[in-house]
């Protein structure tokens, strides 16, 4: 069978003496959530290749669900596109103080870091 239709439920697991062992436990995944107050974030300023500059949200804890929300908020309130990769929310340009000043609204501990 190859990778690319094998489920994921069993992970490489060949064997085991545990009787109690169930492949639903095996993929869970916790992620904490942290409160809005309780997050600390860095807004970092990266250029792109060709010059493009990009505002980089850095340091959310929480699950996908949580970052993706709040990473759309933030692309709708600065009116530009952008993405989430890795943990981190990418905004199209520099949006650093617009960005700052929505998520201290809301709660969060932002602030600007980088030169």
């Amino acid at each position: 069978m190859s990778k690319k239709n094998k489920k994921d439920t069993d992970d490489g697991l060949v064997y085991s003496t545990n009787s109690n062992l169930s492949f639903n436990n095996l993929n869970e995944e916790r992620e904490e959530s942290l409160a809005a107050n309780e997050q600390s974030l860095r807004i970092h300023l990266d250029r792109l290749g060709g010059g493009k500059l990009l505002t980089r949200i850095a340091g959310f804890v929480g699950s996908e669900d949580e970052i993706n929300a709040l990473g759309k908020e933030l692309k709708q309130k600065c009116g530009v596109g952008g993405s989430i990769k890795n943990g981190e929310i990418l905004i199209q340009g520099d949006h650093r103080d617009k960005v700052l000043q929505i998520l201290l609204k809301g709660g969060y501990k932002a602030k600007k870091a980088g030169g």
